[in-house]
């Protein structure tokens, strides 16, 4: 199959994307949370390697939970009628993405901790 230009490789891309928020509720959950954490970042005024911190957090999560998605689809196609191995190709795509997730939180742990407690502690005064 011969490749198109790269501006059609983004636009597929970026449809890919457009899709994935649009059909997955996890996806839009994802969104959610990205734009909190993008929000609390502004607020608290993060510093460069704590935004490229975030930023490769979010990032991870969202290209997981795309491939989940994608791995789903084609799982789908493959093996219409249930099957016990597409089942645990599934759960273990999904798995890969809560992995993921787990590990974004404890980045935002890690950097928004910190800031919350000293935060906190100026409303005690």
């Amino acid at each position: 199959m011969k490749s198109g230009s790269f501006r059609d490789s983004l636009h597929y891309a970026a449809s890919g994307i457009v899709y994935a928020l649009v059909t997955q509720r996890n996806m839009k959950i994802h969104l959610v949370a990205a734009l909190v954490v993008i929000s609390a970042g502004l607020f608290f005024g993060l510093n460069r390697m704590e935004w490229s911190l975030i930023i490769l957090s979010i990032t991870a999560v969202w290209a997981a939970e795309i491939l989940n998605s994608s791995l789903e689809e084609t799982i789908d196609i493959v093996s219409p009628q249930y099957d016990v191995r597409a089942g645990r190709a599934k759960n273990l795509s999904a798995g890969a993405v809560l992995v993921t997730a787990i590990g974004a939180v404890f980045v935002g742990i890690m950097v928004f901790g910190p800031r919350i407690i000293h935060w906190l502690e100026g409303f005690s005064r």
